[in-house]
């Protein structure tokens, strides 16, 4: 049987984001803004989420400077960690999960292992980007942390997916960002998840870059 696709990568991506720009409502983000809501809407497929993208005042262009300045990315999961652009950064991109020593922190305190993770982000959490895209836990984790002095990065990019917690999460990010004075782009609700969470990240690389949509 044949059946009749597309098959170029090129072509499959620009008609990707013809369609991305002509059903999703963008005229009232930035030219930055664009970039990313069309990214998270290519990676879930759903135009209308586009409302439920928040940005911070300043969150594209401190995230851009963070890329530019080669700051540490630090991932909650490896599923994030894996899904950026590789060619588009100049260092690895940081996840502490599978450290030996976070099963037994965790065990020890009786909580996640993505929140005891967090133990280990300390040295490179200043101006760093932080992605979490899967473990809500870890998100309320990081609010903690920077209410009561920890390092404040750059750009948090808060989307865990889920039912317990992960519209919670998120809605505390964006509840909080102003008073504790961090930048951040979150999706509120249940949706989110790993690919969107790097897909937010590649889309400030791809504008660093010169890639444009």
């Amino acid at each position: 049987m044949d059946y009749n696709y597309e098959i170029r990568p090129q072509q499959i991506e620009q008609e990707s984001f013809r369609q991305i720009r002509q059903l999703t409502a963008l005229d009232h983000f930035s030219k930055e803004q664009q970039q990313v809501v069309m990214r998270i809407v290519h990676s879930i497929g759903m135009p209308e989420v586009s409302e439920q993208v928040h940005f911070s005042r300043n969150a594209c262009a401190s995230g851009i400077d963070a890329i530019n300045a080669q700051a540490p990315i630090l991932c909650d999961v490896e599923m994030v960690r894996h899904g950026i652009t590789k060619r588009m950064i100049s260092q690895p991109p940081l996840c502490y999960l599978n450290d030996p020593r976070v099963p037994p922190l965790a065990k020890q305190r009786g909580e996640t292992r993505t929140m005891a993770a967090l133990e280990f982000w300390q040295q490179d959490l200043a101006n760093s980007i932080v992605l979490i895209g899967n473990a809500p836990t870890a998100l309320f984790r990081l609010l903690e942390m920077i209410a009561n002095g920890a390092p404040k990065p750059a750009l948090i990019i808060g989307m865990p997916v889920g039912f317990v917690g992960a519209a919670e999460s998120k809605q505390a990010l964006w509840d909080a960002h102003e008073k504790l004075g961090i930048e951040c782009i979150t999706l509120l609700g249940r949706q989110g998840g790993s690919a969107v969470t790097s897909a937010t990240l590649n889309a400030l690389l791809r504008c660093v870059n010169g890639e444009w949509y």
